[in-house]
């Protein structure tokens, strides 16, 4: 019998629980990403008009990239709807590219084993990675008009060109100086985007070549004064007197000196940028070249991501908040996901809590206007209550909104089969997961067996696994449309079985 068969008798055009993974799942994006919801969605979601942190801790296939992806399609929709008080979305859930320069900057010695190349990841190189994200995102929405860095949707974080043209010189300068720092584009060169985004922001920076061309002026008036003088100093018999061309070497030095000074600090300035905003790709003569073209004036006293603390990442995350308030933003959320699958934690507890710890810090996570939604395996919560008091005064998880036990009942996981066969169901048709089965399995067992499937993933692969053993017991010519009972529990203690070895 056709499994297809089976469901089109019931009103259902396609398979509603073939998918397991929400990241590739077409029924969650196209439907149940706006009505199917976990009872802690409004703890989750919370207001976007005042960004605030959750933590979620839950096993694997409880949904939590489920409820990555609804927030961010609900805030997405919210800007839409509130042009003038949006949200910045940061989706922080891609970890390797970070992780591998890290590694790179730490060495081969100290990257071969991944517990001592976390040891080394603070809570800096967790702001450096959410600001190359943000800022990355920024840079490419400020180009849309002049290049081809033009996005294939709307990811909700779409400027307004109206406010991009009312930037001041000291917004360009901060968004410049955040891009010199943190732009990761590989669409062009890292020097010609940035050229780009000072044409596109109309930053004038000619007077920052004044001193270059003063010493190109000094040296050339030098020599030609001191030529000058030795043409002319011939006594009587012919033979020039005048010795002083030793002294030009030093006077052009000395008319050099401005723009030397100058450059050595920016080539200081790029080397720690470099060394230590370590989650980047950065070449040193790269950032020195583009922090020649600053005004030395207007680059005096700014932060920069050149040591290894938070304070001058604090002020650069301020600029950028600042800038996306004068774009349109009212508040930053940053949705972080999947920590278990990055090829340096590999899924283990003690080098996920290792990645993530750092971040855990009550400072950054109530930072005015910025919000985290930080979805975390059930194993990272068993960790914090074995952590010392020193962590939790630092995390103060009691102020974050934490679900420690990102759970689902039998009932609300009947709701969530329902909608997704709701989804899947052709037009005029409601189905119930109650349809499916024989009248001998009653509606409080099938309640029971689900929540002993604890998360939506296994209940879709038992759904899929029952209705595939019923088909198979039938042929078309002798359809029964029907699942009984017994089959209903034998391939539950199957799977049961399986889940226990797993």
């Amino acid at each position: 019998m056709n499994t297809q068969s089976f469901l089109e008798h019931h009103g259902i055009a396609r398979n509603p629980f073939a998918e397991e993974d929400a990241q590739t799942d077409p029924v969650f994006k196209q439907h149940c990403i706006q009505n199917a919801y976990h009872p802690a969605w409004d703890k989750v979601y919370g207001d976007p008009t005042e960004p605030a942190t959750a933590i979620i801790f839950g096993p694997k296939g409880s949904g939590k990239t489920a409820m990555r992806l609804q927030v961010d399609r609900h805030l997405v929709h919210f800007n839409a709807q509130n042009p003038d008080g949006r949200v910045y979305i940061i989706r922080y859930d891609d970890f390797n590219p970070f992780l591998d320069h890290f590694c790179e900057r730490l060495g081969r010695r100290a990257s071969r084993k991944p517990e001592k190349a976390l040891d080394a990841w603070r809570l800096w190189d967790h702001m450096d990675a959410i600001l190359c994200l943000g800022v990355t995102e920024l840079v490419d929405q400020v180009l849309l008009e002049s290049d081809t860095h033009r996005p294939k949707a709307d990811n909700g974080n779409r400027i307004d060109t109206a406010k991009l043209s009312k930037l001041d010189r000291n917004d360009a300068r901060d968004l410049l100086l955040l891009a010199a720092s943190y732009d990761q584009s590989t669409s062009s060169t890292f020097s010609g985007r940035f050229e780009q985004l000072r044409k596109r922001l109309g930053y004038a920076n000619w007077t920052s070549s004044l001193d270059f061309w003063f010493a190109i002026v000094w040296c050339v008036l030098v020599v030609g004064v001191f030529g000058w003088l030795f043409w002319a100093s011939v006594d009587d018999e012919g033979v020039r007197t005048w010795n002083w061309l030793w002294f030009i070497p030093v006077l052009c030095f000395f008319g050099k000196l401005p723009y030397l000074i100058r450059w050595c600090r920016n080539q200081f300035a790029a080397m720690g940028i470099h060394r230590h905003m370590r989650v980047g790709k950065r070449e040193t003569s790269s950032v020195r070249k583009v922090l020649m073209q600053f005004p030395a004036k207007e680059l005096a006293s700014q932060p920069l991501p050149r040591y290894d603390r938070t304070d001058d990442r604090y002020e650069l995350l301020r600029k950028f908040q600042s800038l996306l308030g004068r774009l349109g933003f009212d508040g930053v959320i940053v949705l972080m996901d999947r920590v278990d699958e990055p090829h340096m934690t590999g899924g283990k507890p003690e080098l996920m809590r290792r990645f993530v710890w750092p971040l855990l810090d009550n400072k950054l996570l109530k930072h005015p206007g910025l919000g985290f939604k930080l979805m975390l395996p059930e194993e990272l919560y068993r960790d914090t209550e074995r952590e010392t008091r020193e962590f939790h005064e630092r995390a103060r998880l009691d102020k974050q909104n934490v679900i420690p036990a990102f759970s689902w009942t039998g009932e609300s996981l009947y709701d969530l089969t329902r909608s997704r066969m709701i989804a899947c169901a052709a037009e005029g048709k409601h189905p119930d997961p109650k349809e499916l089965f024989d009248d001998s399995l009653s509606y409080e067992r099938m309640l029971t067996a689900f929540e002993s499937l604890r998360v939506p993933r296994h209940l879709f692969r038992f759904l899929y696994r029952v209705l595939a053993e019923h088909c198979n017991q039938f042929t078309d010519a002798a359809p029964k449309y029907k699942i009984d009972a017994s089959t209903f529990e034998t391939s539950l203690a199957v799977y049961v079985r399986e889940m226990e070895r797993v």
